[in-house]
């Protein structure tokens, strides 16, 4: 792949297969609605139509899923068997890797290096460690009484519905869909109407893979039609989102409208980032902090989007930011040259641009961006911005941006760092640089976030696991710790 050129990858964007319809009970379904197009952010482009989903659609992906889970072979077979399924997944997935990296690369604007290097190893890895780990999970035998019997076992929870976000759509799903299969729970996938191909080739692959039908079924449509239609779902007994915590709130009331299914979100971030002057190597701590911001066009719930950095750092590592931000290559995703793509579109563009703008007015400091570029592409791209000078007031502090856009505040002890890190209604994650063995613990303890990072930033595996606090959300992804939301527990109590 990485011998692939600009003009070899637009030769495959035009033998794509994009089919835009649902993937349901084993088989591709039109639907009887509408379409909606699907709109390329590297050009602005429509890319294909897609079946717009609603509530005969969800209603018929979710009466297979029942029938899958009620009467069919997935929730019965043994755990190494459906371990087996979803290796094949992964290795059809690695199979079709340059396919579905274009597939994402085109709807959603992210460079396809890191959509064939980053998002597609995510996708893959997952499905091979829950296939792995599948008969690994063990059930309870409690030491009691020599009269009686005692027994916890783990079950699937049910009908799983998934609705993932655009920003990584194959990683988030995966992250959904694996482990719930691996439970032994039947899906509804439900992605982003910005980003649903990849989903849907996902769903076919499953079938390839001999998936029974209707074990994972993939809709298509909007938030507040499809998605609101899986939420509300009475046959639906897990709700697993991935987004904004305003939209996270309403798949709470549907909960509470419909049977009070469970429902666990990975909502939104405000991530600190906080550079101590004994960081051991500040250089390195700058780069990772442009990394970190601009990867992904800043497209991403766990971007340390708010630089704490002690003042009498603050100079030589925001200057150090600025340089790279100024350097770095905005351009056609499908250049493998390319180091930040498009925003997804420009609805989400011009929402950037005004927070940009708010933070003009209240007097931040801009030091390099803040504009849109390459608008002859047609594409929305956005130079790589950066604040100083930004009070913790300010809503460029306060408000989720899910863009290029990084702020620097500053602090003079550590106290107040850690004040001004949880100074957030978000809890997802953080970023600690320091050499002293004794911060790193203290500081890490005293953050509210799911994740916290010593001398580097969004490292990990499968091992551990991923999730927020405070209205971040609840629950975890990634890991064994995963499994739990899809499973229930059973005590069975034997008297002898």
């Amino acid at each position: 792949m990485l011998d692939v050129t600009r003009e070899e990858w637009l030769r495959r964007a035009e033998e794509l297969d994009l089919s835009g319809v649902h993937h349901i009970d084993g088989a591709d379904e039109p639907g009887g609605g509408g379409s909606y197009p699907v709109v390329s952010p590297r050009n602005g482009q429509v890319l294909t139509r897609v079946a717009d989903g609603g509530h005969a659609e969800v209603d018929a992906a979710v009466a297979a899923a029942r029938r899958a889970f009620d009467s069919g072979p997935w929730p019965r077979l043994a755990p190494a068997d459906r371990g087996r399924a979803l290796l094949r997944i992964a290795d059809l997935l690695e199979e079709q890797r340059d396919r579905l990296a274009l597939t994402i690369s085109l709807e959603m604007g992210k460079p396809i290096t890191d959509a064939y290097a980053i998002e597609l190893r995510a996708a893959i890895n997952t499905f091979r460690w829950y296939g792995q780990s599948a008969d690994k999970v063990t059930d309870e035998s409690p030491h009691i009484a020599p009269d009686a019997l005692a027994l916890v076992t783990r079950e699937p929870a049910g009908v799983v519905g998934a609705v993932v976000p655009w920003n990584f759509p194959l990683t988030l799903a995966s992250w959904k869909v694996a482990p719930a299969l691996a439970a032994g729970c039947t899906v509804v996938l439900k992605p982003s109407e910005n980003s649903p191909l990849s989903a849907l080739r996902l769903g076919r692959l499953a079938t390839e893979a001999g998936l029974p039908p209707g074990v994972l079924n993939v809709v298509t449509g909007d938030g507040p039609t499809a998605g609101r239609a899986i939420g509300l779902h009475p046959d639906v007994d897990v709700l697993a989102f991935t987004g904004s915590t305003a939209v996270g709130r309403h798949f709470l009331r549907y909960a509470a409208d419909s049977n009070l299914k469970r429902v666990w979100l990975e909502l939104g971030g405000k991530s600190p980032n906080i550079i101590l002057p004994d960081a051991p190597d500040l250089e390195k701590a700058a780069a990772t902090a442009a990394w970190g911001i601009f990867f992904n066009q800043g497209e991403m719930c766990t971007a340390p989007s708010r630089l704490l950095v002690h003042s009498s750092v603050a100079e030589r590592v925001t200057e150090a930011i600025v340089e790279r931000a100024r350097n770095l290559r905005v351009g056609d995703p499908l250049d493998p040259a390319t180091e930040m793509g498009a925003l997804v579109g420009e609805g989400h563009l011009e929402r950037v641009l005004d927070h940009i703008g708010t933070g003009l007015h209240e007097g931040a400091r801009l030091r390099t961006g803040g504009d849109r570029t390459r608008a002859e592409s047609g594409g929305s791209f956005l130079r790589p911005t950066v604040f100083d000078r930004v009070d913790p007031g300010m809503r460029l502090a306060r408000e989720e941006i899910f863009g290029p856009v990084l702020s620097v505040l500053t602090f003079e002890d550590l106290d107040e760092a850690v004040a001004l890190a949880n100074a957030t209604e978000y809890g997802l994650a953080a970023g600690l640089w320091t050499s002293d063995l004794s911060t790193a613990h203290r500081v890490s303890r005293a953050l509210k976030a799911g994740t916290v990072w010593v001398n580097c930033y969004e490292e990990g595996d499968l091992t551990v696991p991923f999730g927020g606090m405070k209205q971040s959300g609840n629950g975890r992804d990634k890991s064994a710790h995963a499994l739990e939301k899809y499973t229930e527990l059973k005590t069975t109590w034997i008297q002898l």
